[in-house]
C-alpha cells in the first residue's frame, strides 16, 4: 500500500543548500553535479528542533537513575526535508507488510509473531532504494512502528538522517518515570551550521595513509606525534564507535568471544584492539550483505532464515558464524 508524502511543515533546510528540485515522475536523468548538490542538502542534520531523545540502556539498583540516550528525529522531520527539497510531487514510497511466525521473545518468554515492513523510497531522478522495519505484532503501534523504521532507514540510504547513526548515547540523569531530566547538547558537526562549515564526526573521516598503515600492520612506532598510547586510543574510539553500527548485540557479542571483555576499554593490547576493530567491521559489513540480501529473497525467505536459527530478528545475531549462515540461507548457497 502506498502512503500519503507526509507533512507540509516547513523543514529548516540551511540557506546555503540548493533549491527545491522540481522533479517529477517523467523526469529520470539528472546532471551528475546536480545530484550531488541534492545529496550533499539531503545529508544535512535535522535542525535542532526536530531532535528528540530516546533512552536505550537504564542502570540498576543506582540512585539517582541514569540512562543511555540517543538522538532521533521524528518521521514527519524527513518527509518535511523530502517535501522541501523535492517538492510532495518529487518522491513516492511504498510498503510491503508481512507478519512472521511466532517466537518467543527473550525477556519474558512470552510467545508472540512479529511484523516485518519493507518500504521501497523514490526520489524522481535519483532512484529507489528499499529498507526493512520489524516490531513485535502484540505491540498496538506496531504497524505504525514498522513502517516508520523502515521509511527512516530507506532515507539513509540517500543520506537523509545518517549522521544520527554516528551517535554512541550519552549518560543522564532520569526521572521516576525513566524519563530524560535533561539532554545534552548537540555537538557543532551534529547541527546544520556546523555541518555546512565542514564539520564532521571524527569516526567518519578517512583515515590519513600513515594511520591505515599501522593499523594494518600491527607497529607500535611513532606517527602524527601521537605514539602507540595515542594510536590505542583511536582505534578504542572506533571499536566504541561499532556499538551504533552493528547492534549491542553483535557488539557484546564480539567483546567477549575475541578479547574476553565486555569493556573495549578493558583490552590493553594493540594487536587484540585490531583483531576485534577488524571481526566488527566484518559484521558490519556482513550485516549491510544480509540487508541486501533480504531484499532481493523476500521477507518470507528472511523470516524462514531466521526461525531455522531460532532467531526473529537480525538485532538478536551476536557472531560472526551465524550471521554468515544467515547471508548463505539468503543468497541460496
Amino acid at each position: 500500500m502506498s502512503a500519503p508524502n507526509g507533512h507540509a511543515q516547513k523543514d529548516h533546510v540551511p540557506a546555503s543548500s540548493p533549491p527545491p528540485a522540481m522533479l517529477t515522475p517523467g523526469v529520470f536523468q539528472v546532471p551528475a553535479e546536480r545530484v550531488k548538490e541534492l545529496v550533499a542538502a539531503l545529508e544535512v542534520p535535522f535542525d535542532s528542533a526536530q531532535i528528540e531523545w530516546r533512552v536505550m540502556n537504564t542502570t540498576k539498583g543506582q540512585q539517582p537513575a541514569r540512562g543511555q540516550v540517543v538522538p532521533y528525529a521524528d518521521q514527519r522531520a524527513y518527509t518535511d526535508r523530502l517535501n522541501a527539497l523535492f517538492t510532495p510531487a518529487g518522491w513516492t514510497r511504498k510498503y510491503t507488510i508481512y507478519t512472521s511466525a511466532n517466537f518467543e521473545r527473550s525477556k519474558d518468554q512470552k510467545i508472540a509473531a512479529k511484523v516485518l515492513v519493507t518500504c521501497e523510497l523514490t526520489i524522481f531522478g535519483l532512484g529507489s532504494h528499499s529498507a526493512t522495519g520489524e516490531e513485535w505484532a502484540d505491540d498496538d503501534n506496531s504497524c505504525t512502528a514498522a513502517e516508520a523504521q523502515a521509511f527512516k532507514r530507506s532515507c539513509a540510504c540517500f543520506g537523509l538522517g545518517r549522521y544520527l547513526y554516528y551517535f554512541t548515547g550519552t549518560w543522564v540523569n532520569l526521572d521516576d518515570r525513566k524519563r530524560p531530566k535533561s539532554v545534552p547538547q548537540l555537538t557543532g558537526w551534529a547541527t546544520p551550521a556546523g555541518w555546512q562549515e565542514g564539520l564532521r564526526p571524527s569516526c567518519a573521516r578517512e583515515q590519513k595513509p600513515s594511520e591505515r598503515a599501522v593499523a594494518g600492520n600491527g607497529g607500535t612506532g611513532q606517527h602524527n606525534g601521537g605514539g602507540a598510547s595515542a594510536h590505542r586510543d583511536r582505534v578504542l574510539h572506533e571499536i566504541e564507535q561499532m556499538e551504533q553500527v552493528v547492534g549491542k548485540r553483535m557488539y557484546r557479542g564480539l567483546l567477549k568471544t575475541v578479547a574476553r571483555v565486555w569493556n573495549p576499554k578493558d583490552i590493553q593490547d594493540l594487536e587484540i584492539q585490531q583483531r576485534v576493530l577488524a571481526h566488527m567491521q566484518a559484521g558490519a559489513r556482513g550485516l549491510r550483505r544480509a540487508e541486501v540480501a533480504r531484499e532481493k529473497a523476500g521477507l518470507a525467505t528472511f523470516a524462514a532464515a531466521l526461525g531455522s536459527l531460532r532467531l526473529s530478528s537480525l538485532d538478536q545475531v551476536d557472531n560472526l558464524k551465524t550471521l554468515k549462515q544467515i547471508v548463505a540461507a539468503l543468497e541460496g548457497k
